[in-house]
């Protein structure tokens, strides 16, 4: 019996319909009453650079933001997205990051502020990391 179910298993393995993609991360934010434009707004001058410059670098491949409507009270209307080559070009570029921060936003001190007036824009409701399937 437990021969049968390993080769089970290793056919369904062979078989998977799907190669792995990129991974996507995806921001979940909730923007505070009245202030949608505006976080779009700052959004522009700031997360769009960054993420810019993290293309040119070859950080990541691709970048979206979202806006909908919520689908009730509790629920996000902002989803921002990052497309990463896959899960390894994630890890150990924390350096390049911060220089480019540095770069578009400014040093720490104006970052802490950027963050700070954030606060009353918007709640960050969570995020996920995703990979997409493709279907051969």
């Amino acid at each position: 019996m437990a021969i049968m179910f390993i080769a089970i298993v290793s056919a369904n393995a062979q078989e998977k319909p799907y190669k792995d993609g990129s991974v996507w991360s995806v921001g979940m934010i909730k923007t505070n009453a009245n202030m949608s434009k505006e976080y779009l707004k700052q959004l522009k001058s700031t997360w769009i650079g960054v993420h810019d410059e993290a293309v040119k670098q070859g950080l990541i491949l691709s970048y979206k933001v979202l806006s909908g409507v919520s689908a009730n009270p509790d629920d996000f209307d902002v989803m921002l997205l990052v497309e990463y080559k896959n899960m390894a070009s994630m890890e150990g570029q924390d350096a390049k990051w911060d220089e480019i921060y540095k770069k578009v936003v400014g040093n720490d001190d104006a970052q802490k502020k950027l963050n700070e007036s954030r606060l009353v824009m918007r709640s960050v409701y969570g995020g996920k990391l995703f990979r997409e399937i493709i279907y051969k």
